[in-house]
């Protein structure tokens, strides 16, 4: 598992930057159901952060059923896994029906990139784009 980048001056707590990098991964198809996450002590050696924060990132990936983790396997993607590690009262990324995240949903993935794009011509920085997006979710 390559791209995982950690911000030590980032308000966002350093757990949480590799919860939603490795859940964006799942939801963009890089990981897929069965894929082994480095272990733990590899991760954080990696990116020179302490063990327990990455464990703590594995654990919050497990309570959202986007991982799990087992002794001899390590952390794999869980099966069923085509989305986005998001918090809401669904299962992360999923509607009200259950339905899968832009993995499963390759125009959504298109729409999703092409934002992305837009939002860096015009000048925004990935923080922007990512306020932009939860300002528009929480308008219902």
């Amino acid at each position: 598992m390559t791209g995982i980048r950690v911000d030590l001056g980032s308000p966002v707590p350093v757990y949480e930057q590799v919860r939603s990098q490795v859940a964006g991964l799942v939801a963009v198809g890089e990981l897929a159901a069965g894929d082994r996450l480095p272990a733990s002590r590899n991760l954080a050696h990696d990116l020179g952060i302490a063990v327990g924060t990455v464990q703590r990132a594995y654990r919050e990936l497990e309570q959202a059923g986007l991982v799990v983790s087992r002794r001899r396997t390590g952390t794999v993607v869980a099966d069923g896994t085509a989305r986005a590690g998001t918090r809401s009262t669904h299962a992360p990324g999923t509607g009200p029906a259950g339905d899968a995240g832009p993995a499963a949903n390759p125009a959504l993935l298109r729409s999703a990139r092409s934002l992305v794009t837009q939002a860096r011509a015009d000048g925004m920085d990935d923080d922007a784009v990512l306020d932009l997006v939860r300002a528009i979710l929480t308008q219902r």
